[in-house]
């Protein structure tokens, strides 16, 4: 099982398997499956990304955008509409994972859930916003152009 962290989303932990204990009467190998109640669970592995490597991501992601021949002003409005978009995602995944959690009481998953529908409805207007400018920007533009924009918008 795969358990990535809300808090940090760079931490990825992998959980391990306890280490089977040794019978001291023989090699018998029939209880290395049956569970041991004193065996301590081992660490397992942990992954850390630097920042320096969610920017280079960053920067990659964006490099079809950026050696484009569309204008400036068209090219940030398509890196935004990629970040938020990328947002939006994670909220929703975010959403998803507090309706099904059960460890909070009722009372303050009904508090986050709709914190998070919130912070999901203002994405969503700021994307929509984004769009509308780009929209705007591209009115003038020739037709290579809106098709280049429509071909990066898909990506």
């Amino acid at each position: 099982m795969l358990s990535i962290g809300g808090v940090n989303p760079s931490s990825v932990h992998i959980p391990t398997v306890p280490e089977p204990k040794k019978d001291a009467v023989g090699d018998d190998t029939s209880n290395l499956l049956a569970p041991q109640a004193d065996a301590k669970p081992v660490e397992g592995v942990a992954v850390t990304i630097s920042s320096a490597g969610f920017q280079a991501v960053k920067n990659d992601s964006n490099k079809d955008i950026d050696d484009s021949n569309l204008k400036d002003n068209i090219k940030q409005l398509l890196k935004m509409i990629r970040e938020l978009k990328k947002q939006l995602q994670d909220k929703m995944a975010e959403l998803s994972a507090a309706m099904a959690d059960t460890s909070m009481t009722p009372e303050a998953r009904q508090a986050r859930l709709t914190s998070l529908q919130s912070e999901v409805t203002s994405l969503q207007g700021a994307l929509a916003t984004a769009q509308t400018q780009l929209t705007k920007a591209m009115k003038d533009e020739p037709p290579e152009a809106q098709i280049e924009v429509m071909s990066l918008m898909a990506k």
